[in-house]
């Protein structure tokens, strides 16, 4: 696609995953390939989208953003990469939630979109399923309420979920976790001492009944995978985090004081 962009692409009227209005997205990726069927796949799950070949073109249609609801990002574009657009379209006035879509998916990248205020750091890999999954939730968690209540949150030792926005902090320090990674922090640490199994936070991770891997129990090691990167986001901030527990053969559990709704 050009500069000579069309609107939103009408969304399938057959489609019947939303009942509500389609959730509208800018997405800007270089791989004018990738690009499309990221683009019609999203279509056919619902949303309304409107693509991008790079930061410039984005930039120069900036009216789109007032339509929107939210925005994904590839890490990786020409002359502005993705995270040098960000502050950008935030100096520009654009408030809307970003995601980044990547295929560098390093601890370092996703640390460095989480601190320039993106909402979400997804994989490539993880497919057009859950990047679905995943733009619901931030576009439900952007949306403001129409009677605006206090943040509820959920206090267990030194933990505090805040389910509202799908952030968890550590002594009062945000972790920064992903929305799928806030979700199984968030299963765990409401279940203090109950022992979750691998397909549970599979489940939640995914969404029920999403296969991957390699034979019937191939789930396991994405989930040990991402178990690894939870502990480690939480020893950077505090290197005698020991709250996650493991058992091979009943999962992983949440240890600690009973967790409390402030």
């Amino acid at each position: 696609m050009g500069h000579g962009l069309p609107n939103f692409e009408p969304v399938n009227p057959t489609n019947q995953e939303r009942k509500t209005d389609p959730i509208r997205v800018l997405f800007v990726e270089d791989d004018e390939y990738y690009r499309e069927i990221v683009g019609d796949e999203l279509s056919w799950h619902g949303f309304a989208v409107r693509s991008f070949p790079d930061a410039a073109s984005l930039l120069g249609s900036l009216d789109s953003a007032v339509e929107a609801d939210v925005i994904v990002l590839d890490w990786k574009l020409p002359k502005t990469s993705g995270i040098d657009l960000l502050p950008q379209l935030r100096q520009r006035g654009v408030t809307l939630p970003v995601v980044f879509l990547t295929g560098y998916a390093l601890i370092a990248h996703e640390r460095q979109a989480f601190a320039r205020g993106a909402i979400d750091f997804i994989d490539k890999m993880r497919g057009t399923e859950v990047l679905a999954r995943r733009l619901r939730l931030v576009a439900d968690t952007s949306k403001p309420a129409a009677n605006p209540r206090p943040d509820k949150r959920i206090v267990c030792g030194k933990v505090t979920l805040r389910p509202s926005v799908h952030r968890a902090d550590w002594n009062e320090v945000d972790v920064g976790l992903t929305v799928g990674e806030y979700g199984i922090v968030h299963l765990l640490a409401s279940r203090v001492g109950q022992y979750q199994t691998y397909r549970t936070i599979y489940d939640v991770q995914y969404y029920e009944g999403f296969v991957a891997g390699q034979g019937d129990q191939g789930y396991r090691t994405n989930v040990r995978s991402t178990i690894k990167r939870i502990r480690k986001k939480f020893c950077d901030i505090d290197p005698t985090f020991s709250e996650i527990e493991n058992s091979a053969t009943l999962g992983y559990r949440w240890r600690g004081l009973t967790a409390a709704a402030e």
